[in-house]
């Protein structure tokens, strides 16, 4: 599982999917959420704007399963 750090208090599902690499830009977000399975603390999400936090573990189908860390 890799580990994404962010040096704020959270960050949305958009940016999270930007900073690990499984899209290239913030505006291929919606249109991969539409199409892509993603789970969030064992729960299916896929709102581009749900808050993450510290130690929220997120699989995102065809890409991975990373774990949200403090930077």
């Amino acid at each position: 599982m890799k580990e994404i750090e962010i040096k704020t208090e959270y960050i949305t599902l958009g940016q999270f999917l930007k900073l690990s690499d499984c899209i290239s830009t913030g505006g291929h977000a919606k249109f991969f959420l539409q199409e892509n399975k993603v789970i969030i603390n064992g729960e299916a999400d896929n709102r581009r704007g749900r808050k993450l936090y510290v130690g929220d573990k997120v699989e995102v189908e065809g890409c991975g399963a990373f774990t949200v860390g403090k930077a």
